[in-house]
């Protein structure tokens, strides 16, 4: 039987739309690994990254973040995975941001930690962590962590299925990019001296 019309568009579009979430992570590479430019020896420290050792016992001031991306671990170019040890201060905060080229999973090894995202339908899902629980937040979407301790630090790790996942942080892209303040006082429904108190609190772009 001859196969319709209809029939044919719909398997077109399904191929063309397998086809665009084939290419949605990093693109495969043809070797084993990427080795660096300027190096033809490769040895087991290539594939070694020891940049979060030093910090593990260490309780810090600030909310920051190690990474360990292409840019600090080359040896994970072309292999669709990063991390990030992540350390809070009591009281500590990581605002709302995003990560546009991967999902993170988040792993907390010590403390608690509130976590939670924001869907395309603009619902909130939050959770409160303990440490050894992990937590998923769907790549590209708003989210956020906070450590409600007052007292005591937390420290997580984050898994990426992506060798430079990217943030975009949501304060810094909207109050330190140089947006116009007319068209930010519309969008938030208020008035521009409220905008330039808030941008006063960010590095000028």
């Amino acid at each position: 039987m001859a196969m319709s019309y209809s029939n044919l568009i719909l398997i077109l579009v399904l191929a063309l739309a397998s086809t665009k979430m084939a290419l949605a992570g990093d693109p495969d590479i043809l070797s084993d690994f990427i080795p660096p430019a300027n190096n033809t020896f490769v040895d087991g420290k290539f594939f070694t990254f020891s940049g979060f050792r030093s910090l593990m016992n260490q309780i810090p001031q600030n909310f920051t973040v190690t990474k360990a991306s292409m840019i600090e671990f080359p040896a994970v170019n072309g292999q669709s995975v990063s991390y990030a040890l992540l350390r809070y201060p009591p009281s500590g905060l990581n605002p709302p941001h995003t990560h546009p080229r991967a999902a993170e999973l988040l792993f907390l090894v010590s403390g608690c930690l509130q976590v939670g995202f924001v869907d395309t339908k603009n619902v909130l899902y939050n959770q409160t962590l303990f440490g050894g629980d992990m937590f998923i937040f769907p790549k590209g979407l708003v989210h956020f962590q906070f450590n409600p301790d007052t007292q005591l630090a937390a420290t997580a790790i984050s898994a990426f299925g992506s060798a430079s996942a990217g943030t975009v942080s949501v304060p810094m892209s909207v109050f330190g990019s140089g947006i116009d303040d007319g068209i930010l006082a519309k969008a938030f429904k208020t008035d521009e001296y409220t905008i330039q108190k808030i941008k006063a609190g960010f590095p000028k772009p």
